[in-house]
């Protein structure tokens, strides 16, 4: 009996090293966190009960060991997690700004999770998945690249839903010209768009995110769904002739955004599983995004992504 998936994710895990104090001698001091932005959306979809795999590839050291047993722990599929003998689990280290936002620093030249090749990729996982979700991280260099294209038309041909997150990471690419081609790649092959405010003005140089998602829906007139989010303002909805914006939850208590956009993420996706992507109004919207932005505050409230999600409850508690 063939096994179904609700999500199927690939690309990206990683370990993020977020700031966490300093030592007696004064250095700084980080804390080894799980990450990665697919596989973040995958452990927040777990956590709302939902049936997920993984495909990427981590290396054969402590990290790696570390990742894998951390995704096992979220109840995430890991038949499809490659392990690499020679490269290493690519590392990030985080520096947190005021506000919570943060700076990247990435060693991945190469890491791992570039090294995923499309023989690693197998129909069997990718073409029964009822939504295949993917970001630009795994389009940035070959052969991971390949491993992509070949994963995105392997769901495609079975009639799953395609889920893109540009998720753009500036230092990860040679040249910024070639990240705009591979994100439209994404663009031009996805039913819905999860997409950033810089990402939209990066694609559009639009800075006013409704004129900049009016231009990405008459560029590519297959984004069904295209949420876009807005930092501490909120986030938007565009579907068919609706167009729905909620506020952020400002509660207090953030300590660092990582992983905020793929719990968002997640939240969209869950909708959509349980509601379906047809006759959507914009009531429904405005519910999908408040339970979304919801479950994005809360993830802020403490460091790291994946151990970092909150329960549905939790959520909904948020929403009384």
């Amino acid at each position: 009996m063939v096994e179904i998936f609700d999500v199927v994710a690939l690309g990206e895990l990683l370990i993020d090293f977020t700031e966490n104090g300093v030592s007696p001698q004064g250095n700084p001091m980080f804390e080894a966190n799980p990450g990665g932005a697919p596989c973040n959306v995958l452990a927040m979809l777990s956590k709302l009960g939902k049936h997920t795999a993984f495909v990427g590839k981590v290396g054969e050291d402590m990290f790696g060991a570390q990742l894998r047993a951390v995704v096992e722990e979220a109840r995430i599929r890991t038949d499809d997690l490659a392990s690499d003998p020679k490269v290493h689990t690519t590392l990030a280290f985080v520096k947190t700004l005021p506000g919570g936002d943060r700076d990247f620093s990435f060693y991945r030249d190469p890491g791992a999770d570039r090294m995923l090749t499309p023989e690693e990729v197998t129909p069997d996982r990718v073409a029964h998945t009822c939504i295949f979700h993917f970001g630009s991280l795994s389009l940035t260099h070959e052969p991971v690249r390949a491993a992509t294209v070949k994963a995105v038309a392997l769901a495609k041909e079975s009639g799953a839903l395609i889920s893109f997150d540009p998720n753009l990471r500036p230092p990860l690419w040679d040249d910024l010209e070639e990240a705009r081609e591979q994100i439209a790649w994404g663009l031009a092959r996805c039913d819905v768009l999860k997409i950033a405010d810089n990402e939209v003005e990066f694609m559009t140089g639009e800075t006013d995110i409704r004129r900049g998602a009016a231009i990405l829906r008459e560029r590519y007139p297959n984004i069904q769904l295209l949420n876009a989010t807005a930092g501490a303002e909120g986030s938007y909805a565009f579907y068919g002739q609706a167009e729905t914006f909620q506020p952020a939850f400002r509660l207090g208590g953030t300590i660092e955004t990582t992983g905020a956009g793929d719990t968002f993420c997640a939240c969209v996706l869950n909708f959509i599983l349980e509601n379906g992507l047809t006759d959507l109004s914009r009531s429904d919207l405005d519910r999908m995004l408040r339970f979304a932005n919801a479950a994005a505050y809360l993830v802020t409230t403490k460091k790291g992504a994946i151990r970092s999600m909150p329960e549905r409850e939790q959520v909904e508690a948020l929403l009384l």
